[in-house]
């Protein structure tokens, strides 16, 4: 079992920045993958970004590529997502997710779940 809590969210312009944290309890976050999604209003959750296990591998929704990034800290249990020249269609709660397989598959396919963090783009 892992707990994940999401931190970092809230209100920015549209071209600005915000990096959302998720701190992750147990020391087998550092054999999990690792992935970001968010849920606009009225819409299904979408995947975002997921990391591997070691950081070396990502990938990325078409729609955030080249604008976000996602890391990862396994001394600290954090998972970190960089969020440049936001727009916003940005807007959502973000969840990060733990994918015990410690691989990429696209979508992710995660087993545990944050609860959330609320980010507001304004125009």
């Amino acid at each position: 079992q892992v707990q994940l809590v999401e931190s970092g969210g809230g209100l920015v312009q549209a071209g600005g920045s915000l990096r959302l944290s998720c701190a992750a309890s147990g020391r087998a976050f550092r054999s999990y993958a690792m992935a970001w999604f968010r849920q606009a209003p009225g819409k299904e959750r979408e995947f975002v970004a997921v990391i591997n296990w070691t950081g070396g591998s990502t990938y990325y929704s078409n729609s955030v590529k080249g604008r976000f990034t996602v890391s990862r800290d396994n001394v600290k249990n954090t998972v970190y997502l960089q969020m440049n020249s936001l727009k916003p269609e940005d807007t959502a709660v973000y969840f990060c997710a733990a994918d015990v397989s410690g691989s990429i598959v696209v979508p992710p396919t995660p087993q545990y779940w944050g609860q959330g963090t609320q980010v507001t783009v304004s125009s």
